[in-house]
């Protein structure tokens, strides 16, 4: 399939699957007229990259990791890589339950009686 195929069967842009051929993520035939092709599982490696991104992996991790998953072989480094990434997205999730309840506190807080939060734009521009 040509990159336009293939970045509406996978739902990015043709900049980004760009960018992944550029990063190692992503490899392409080329065509005598210089055209990209890409083979039917393409949209599922675009996928697992899009899935990585989301979770934080860098680029240079993401290609660290691919040749094991193209192998389905996983090593020892392979694995360590794995869980610190792991380690990096709980302690993120740490982070983000804590930033959810102070936002938390502060929408409780705004909405008291007291906290001359609760009026609307309007009453304050009346006032």
């Amino acid at each position: 399939m040509r990159i336009g195929e293939l970045a509406t069967g996978a739902g990015v842009s043709v900049r980004s699957l760009r960018y992944y051929e550029e990063q190692g993520l992503l490899k392409a035939a080329r065509s005598s007229g210089g055209q990209r092709h890409y083979p039917d599982s393409a949209v599922d490696r675009v996928h697992l990259i899009q899935m990585l991104y989301a979770a934080g992996l860098t680029s240079r991790t993401i290609l660290d990791l691919l040749p094991c998953v193209d192998a389905n072989v996983n090593t020892p480094e392979s694995r360590a890589l794995l869980r610190a990434e792991r380690s990096r997205i709980d302690q993120q999730i740490v982070q983000l339950r804590q930033a959810r309840d102070r936002l938390d506190a502060v929408i409780a807080h705004s909405e008291s009686p007291g906290s001359g939060c609760t009026r609307t734009e309007a009453e304050a521009l009346a006032s």
